[in-house]
């Protein structure tokens, strides 16, 4: 069936009943979240963590008509989720045909669209705006004014049209206005100027904006979302008291709580399909990098207020499939697996990520990322190996023996290196971690138990010698094995 085009055949449909039009934005979100939570549908897909957290109290706020606010630190998925909140808006709206401020064909707000009805009657034009171009966001910055937000006089109009200054049909309107019938989102929004906040009074509260100096009041019918860092949101930050009280509902998001959950939104998000090319990453590397976020989250020389966004081990995965896709060609071969040594070769996307305290800035950022990385490498260790015995490989080590891996060396060739530690390759090929047919796999996980001895302290590692005894001297002749 054709959509009605003109407002005549539009008073023939649905859109004419007295239900519908009374509908408001929040009630349109209401009814479809009941549909899709009486379906078993997701309410946010591709939102991995917060199932049971976050995403029950937004789904509170929408059923109770709320204004909502995401309050996170950064990489927590605010700006997706209130994104998402678009896929509850209904699929198209009819609005007269040219209206800036998506003008209901029975009800318009703007001036030009009540002389439109007026001159046109049922011959009005009417066009279908779909659920995408409902929706209106805006990065608070300290520049944003008054006007950006809600509108102000456009002299150009007034000019063209021979308007009077004072004539509503001079008005440029906002991005608040042409939101109308729609979701108006603020991003960060404690940037925005005290007076700005103050403009948002009217809308949340009475449902209507003023536009500078004409004496009209424009009744907007607008859903409001906001995201701000916890740090911005409280009395010293810079949000006023009565902007705070009249948002329906404030969540608080988080970062991964269980590893598991991390490595799932890094594997879903991490861009690790390289053409022409098989680069695998083994589970205990995955976690390994997963690791590295969950240690700088609880480490005291990193600012806590600032977050370690989930982009950092997003980024880390990349960086190391990439190394892997590096080596690979460096080789000649075509299939190639991640390994542990990848990690190190990653700390340019770590350093950047990590906002330091004083005890930090001592230190270095890379200094503090391979301590991370380290810590991460034991704990993953423990996690896949706690209970292993390592006596033989330590000995080996504690006996003079010393091993430096080389990044860009094929794994055959490093198998053979790994081979002369006695257990080394029978730990890896006993406790799961790789196949004894696999040589990268086997390397990538004798890489891992020396990594993990060495966050133990019980071996030594550096990037001049590899890995030796935890007090090296120089070893004699026959107990060196360098490969290259």
């Amino acid at each position: 069936m054709a959509r009605p085009s003109t407002l005549g055949e539009l008073k023939q449909t649905v859109w004419a009943s007295p239900e519908r039009r009374r509908r408001t934005v929040h009630d349109e979100m209401r009814a479809n979240l009941r549909a899709r939570l009486a379906a078993g549908q997701p309410i946010f897909p591709g939102i991995v963590g917060y199932e049971d957290t976050v995403v029950p109290q937004i789904v509170n706020a929408v059923l109770s008509r709320h204004h909502l606010i995401l309050l996170g630190l950064r990489g927590q998925a605010k700006t997706r989720i209130i994104r998402g909140l678009v896929e509850l808006l209904d699929e198209e709206i009819p609005i007269l045909a040219g209206s800036e401020v998506n003008d209901d064909p029975f009800h318009p707000l703007s001036k030009p669209g009540r002389l439109l009805v007026e001159e046109r009657g049922d011959a009005t034009p009417i066009t279908w705006v779909p659920r995408s171009q409902r929706y209106i966001e805006k990065l608070a910055t300290p520049d944003v004014t008054i006007a950006d937000i809600i509108g102000d006089v456009d002299p150009i109009k007034a000019a063209r049209g021979g308007h009077l200054l004072s004539d509503e049909l001079t008005i440029h309107y906002g991005l608040l206005p042409r939101a109308n019938r729609g979701i108006f989102a603020i991003n960060e929004l404690p940037d925005l100027a005290a007076k700005i906040q103050v403009g948002l009074f009217n809308i949340m509260q009475e449902g209507d904006v003023q536009i500078k100096g004409y004496p009209i009041r424009l009744q907007l019918d607008v859903a409001l979302v906001f995201t701000a860092n916890p740090e911005d949101y409280t009395a010293r930050g810079k949000i006023i008291t009565p902007l705070k009280d009249r948002i329906g509902s404030e969540v608080q998001t988080h970062y991964p709580r269980a590893v598991e959950l991390g490595m799932a939104i890094t594997a879903q998000e991490a861009w690790t399909t390289r053409d022409g090319l098989l680069v695998t990453v083994p589970d205990f590397v995955a976690e390994l990098v997963e690791r590295i976020a969950f240690e700088a989250r609880t480490d005291k020389r990193i600012d806590r207020r600032s977050g370690v966004s989930q982009r950092l081990p997003i980024s880390v995965l990349e960086t190391v499939v990439s190394n892997a896709e590096q080596r690979a060609l460096l080789t000649g071969e075509r299939t190639t697996v991640a390994r542990p040594s990848d990690v190190y070769a990653s700390l340019p996307s770590i350093t950047g990520k990590l906002e330091l305290e004083y005890e930090g800035e001592q230190q270095g950022a890379e200094a503090v990322a391979r301590d991370l990385v380290r810590r991460a490498a034991g704990a993953v260790f423990d996690e896949r190996l706690g209970g292993a015995n390592t006596d033989d490989i330590v000995h080996w080590f504690d006996e003079g023996g010393a091993l430096k891996v080389a990044d860009g060396q094929r794994a055959e060739l490093l198998l053979q290196g790994f081979t002369l530690v006695p257990g080394l390759v029978d730990l890896v090929t006993g406790c799961g971690l790789a196949g004894k047919k696999d040589p990268a796999s086997l390397v990538a996980g004798c890489e891992l138990v020396l990594e993990g001895l060495a966050a133990h302290r019980r071996i030594a590692r550096s990037d001049e010698i590899g890995y030796s005894r935890v007090r090296p001297e120089r070893p004699g002749p026959g107990k060196s094995t360098p490969f290259a």
